[in-house]
């Protein structure tokens, strides 16, 4: 009986997911060598042999051979009438390997040795399960609905690993239903009363961030990189990439031909609009894409104090507010400045678009003062020359001609 349990033990142990096989045996020799300690007062001449293959075991105990009235220490010696049963070719001094039985431990010892057993497997598997989750921070797990709670949802990994998903780390509008299939990240990692706990998230930008390179091989692949995600879970959220290699449109390859690639984000992520942006080094120009689809006829950077003032024409500004404020919150999180939004007074809506001085002005010099965020003649003449000079490696005397040019449109008025 005490036999089978053991083997029993040895199964489960075998069956254990990510131990490798020494640490295996090392954990049973472990348990082993206790017993013997336990029972005899030392382990230093008992040799254990772990099969986990097979799920069974050896005991063999190293006894030296003394005259029948020198017996002192049964466990590590043997009486010479003894060891002549065995073989009758042994004398005194010489060393005897015999098995020890399981039997001879006694049912009590057998017991406790099992339940030890037992108690580490358990031990090592949560080890080991917190391991192999703690190396997978951030990244997508793919599992099923086992259990919905008021305040979480427990899943199940594809080895029966149970996961939580906190109703706190859910889609707003995500519906789980036991037996769905359920996609998300790992979002931490913690040991509570002994045991892992494994947290998931579906609101965690990583999450979106592992769709795109679900979706999109460039991003998979590094030939874009996503330098930056911001994101209200369910409603909006606003992606800047960036590409390697000029010959690829970064926005265009995440969209996909007639946004076969970003429909499937955005059917995982409940219907969230999702604003990708081509990022850019340049502030102005980058405040100008975040605030899509609005479009920004002035920009005033304040470095100082990380603030940012945008004009825009009256029937633009809620476009760049967008529905409950999120279109600009989210573009104030993208550029990491503050955006203060302000209507154009009389003076600037009176500006000129730059492509009206084409007949005076180089296309490519204006495509230089595009490119740095100026589209008017008065947001190019609120930067100073020295800072354009700068911003556009343009030539000294072509950035003063061009303020000359642009300056005297507005002194004829």
């Amino acid at each position: 009986m005490e036999n089978i349990n053991l083997i029993d033990t040895f199964a489960e142990f075998k069956t254990l997911k990510n131990i490798d096989k020494p640490t295996m045996i090392s954990v049973l020799e472990e348990v082993f060598k206790g017993l013997l300690l336990k029972m005899y007062g030392s382990d230093d001449n008992y040799d254990i042999i772990v099969n986990i293959d097979k799920g069974d075991f050896e005991i063999w105990r190293n006894r030296t051979i003394v005259a029948d009235d020198e017996l002192e220490d049964e466990s590590r010696e043997i009486a010479l009438s003894e060891a002549l049963k065995l073989d009758d070719t042994y004398e005194i001094g010489d060393e005897v390997t015999d098995e020890v039985k399981l039997s001879q431990f006694g049912r009590r010892a057998v017991l406790a040795l099992r339940q030890n057993l037992a108690g580490r497997i358990m031990d090592l598997e949560k080890i080991n399960l917190y391991n192999k989750y703690k190396e997978r921070l951030g990244q997508l797990i793919v599992g099923e609905v086992y259990q919905i709670w008021k305040k979480e949802a427990l899943i199940l990994d594809d080895e029966g690993n149970e996961l939580v998903l906190p109703k706190s780390e859910q889609i707003p509008t995500d519906f789980l239903r036991k037996g769905d299939t359920v996609r998300a990240v790992v979002s931490k990692v913690e040991m509570k009363n002994n045991a892992p706990v494994i947290i998931l998230s579906r609101i965690d930008p990583k999450f979106l961030e592992r769709l795109f390179e679900l979706e999109v091989p460039e991003i998979y692949d590094g030939i874009i990189t996503i330098r930056k995600i911001v994101r209200v879970p369910g409603e909006r959220a606003k992606v800047a990439v960036e590409s390697y290699d000029e010959r690829i449109d970064p926005v265009g390859a995440c969209v996909g031909m007639k946004g076969s690639r970003i429909h499937g984000i955005v059917r995982e992520l409940k219907n969230e609009n999702i604003d990708v942006i081509n990022y850019t080094n340049n502030t102005q120009l980058l405040v100008q894409r975040a605030l899509s689809p609005a479009k920004v006829s002035g920009i005033k950077v304040d470095e100082a104090n990380k603030r940012i003032e945008v004009y825009l024409q009256p029937n633009e500004i809620s476009l760049a507010i967008g529905k409950g404020g999120l279109n600009i919150k989210l573009a104030s999180q993208l550029v990491g400045y503050e955006i203060d939004v302000f209507r154009e007074d009389a003076e600037q809506e009176e500006d000129v678009s730059l492509d009206e001085f084409s007949d005076e002005i180089d296309s490519w010099v204006i495509d230089a003062l595009k490119a740095i965020g100026c589209d008017t003649a008065k947001s190019v003449l609120r930067i100073p020359a020295e800072d354009l000079v700068k911003r556009t490696d343009l030539e000294e005397e072509t950035v003063n001609e061009v303020l000359r040019i642009l300056s005297s449109e507005f002194e004829e008025e």
